[in-house]
């Protein structure tokens, strides 16, 4: 039976959308609090030019694939696939839908609609009003599944929470004396440096920051071993409800190099305070609920962007605060469990989350499992929440 035109067009439009959702990916890590944004452009069957957003305050999707071409003039008539409605206003980049305009581009075929107060529709209309075809939906799931954490800040104003941790085959965090270095391999190890590489924050609470004394910096390496630069430095955090990081930890050390932020309560010591602000900490006193600390971290903690990812690489106590006492109280928008190859066994042996606890089975949050990987012998799973 043969195909028919509109199921060939179909077909072909999902396959160049892909190869922009493809491209759109390159740009995790460099363009937040922007969406991950990849265009083609499409003449005769062949693609003639493609771009991606590739870094916050740099060109959009569209330019980058309109810069791409050849000559200008090739353009026209064309077919342009992007993966978010092309912005309409002057932000820190002109407008994209004129620019489709200006390069008589004949057709766009769009994702899904951009729901920025700024756009939310008015790119479709202007591209409508100077008699472009447009198409949108195309791959829509695969778009809002790549700006999830971009649509949630959006939504909510709270930032996507990814909580990670490292456990053993029969789920324990550390030995029965406490001890945790190292239950996952140094390849886990250098994934997880990446995911802090791409991240806006990193936030743990004070017990980890006494345990482990960590800097919660990406230390990645290029092919040849070399030091790398991470796509973004995250914004560290300290969770706590009393008790001051010590002085001489990494965290207040490092300090002034890198933007560290301190949750307390009013009542600490203001001499103790006063010099860990002397070291470069920036404290809120103000007994802060996790929901506040992740709602002021999307609207951008002073000298910072509104952050759209944040990693949560605390203890089983801060954990246990993230899901709350329900799934509707639960925090946690994606896990990255690492499954080390030990066995640590012990009834006083902490699992990855402590707390009361959720009672009820039909209160627990529910997860996908969105991805698997395997490292040496250790295993990462990736679950996001449904």
């Amino acid at each position: 039976m043969p195909v028919s035109s509109q199921a060939a067009t179909t077909h072909r439009d999902e396959l160049w959308m892909r190869k922009a959702i493809a491209l759109a990916e390159l740009g995790e890590g460099f363009v937040e609090p922007n969406p991950m944004v990849g265009c083609v452009i499409i003449k005769d069957g062949q693609c003639i030019g493609q771009g991606y957003h590739q870094r916050f305050g740099g060109p959009h999707a569209e330019i980058e694939a309109l810069r791409s071409l050849n000559s200008p003039a090739d353009a026209e008539s064309a077919t342009a696939y992007v993966t978010l409605e092309p912005c309409c206003h002057h932000g820190k980049t002109p407008p994209c839908s004129q620019a489709l305009i200006d390069a008589k581009i004949g057709r766009v075929v769009i994702a899904m609609q951009d729901p920025f107060p700024k756009v939310a529709g008015g790119g479709l209309a202007q591209l409508r009003d100077h008699g472009i075809d447009v198409t949108v939906g195309v791959q829509e799931v695969q778009a809002k599944r790549l700006n999830a954490p971009y649509l949630k800040r959006l939504r909510t104003g709270q930032p996507w929470t990814i909580a990670k941790w490292a456990m053993t085959i029969d789920g324990r965090v550390a030995t029965t004396s406490g001890e945790s270095q190292w239950i996952s391999g140094p390849q886990s190890r250098s994934h997880v440096h990446r995911l802090r590489g791409r991240v806006d924050g990193i936030l743990v609470g004070m017990g980890t920051v006494l345990a482990d004394d960590p800097m919660l910096n990406a230390r990645l390496t290029d092919a040849d071993g070399n030091p790398a630069t991470p796509p973004r430095v995250a914004k560290r955090m300290i969770f706590s409800r009393g008790r001051l990081p010590p002085v001489d930890s990494k965290l207040v050390q490092s300090a002034k190099d890198i933007p560290t932020y301190l949750f307390t309560s009013p009542f600490v010591n203001p001499d103790e305070r006063a010099q860990l602000e002397s070291l470069g900490i920036i404290c809120f006193a103000e007994n802060d609920s996790l929901p506040d600390i992740l709602g002021r971290c999307a609207s951008g903690l002073p000298g910072q962007e509104p952050a759209t990812n944040v990693m949560i690489e605390g203890g089983p106590n801060l954990m246990a605060s993230l899901i709350g006492e329900s799934a509707d109280e639960c925090l946690i928008d994606e896990i990255h469990a690492y499954v080390g190859p030990k066995l640590f066994g012990g009834a006083t042996a902490p699992g990855p989350i402590l707390g009361s606890g959720i009672a009820q089975l039909a209160q627990t949050p529910q997860f996908t499992l969105d991805q698997v990987d395997k490292f040496d012998d250790d295993v990462r799973l990736i679950y996001r929440r449904q």
